[in-house]
């Protein structure tokens, strides 16, 4: 059940990273659920290292130090995805 509730997370944060950056992003939702993934247990790793590993209640910093990773990351990999990927499908739809 934790799996679940991780590619939920992680689809979440993903959608709101893609939300929040600005011009429109390339990248399938596949990759940005992973993306999302990988920036919630980037936040989680940073949040701890800062030293808020559990608070009583909602964990609002942790998921604070999660967005701000998600966001890093999709934009990232939105540009490497678009860098590697994009330039193919622009030869296909030409052609």
């Amino acid at each position: 059940m934790g799996w679940v509730w991780a590619i939920i997370v992680g689809l979440i944060l993903g959608l709101i990273a893609k939300a929040v950056i600005p011009g429109k992003q390339h990248s399938p939702l596949w990759l940005t659920t992973l993306f999302g993934l990988l920036g919630a247990i980037a936040g989680n790793a940073v949040a701890r290292a800062a030293g808020v590993e559990e608070t009583p209640g909602i964990d609002w910093t942790r998921h604070i130090f999660q967005l701000v990773a998600a966001i890093i990351i999709v934009a990232i990999g939105d540009m490497l995805y678009l860098a590697l990927w994009g330039n193919r499908r622009r030869r296909r739809e030409r052609a």
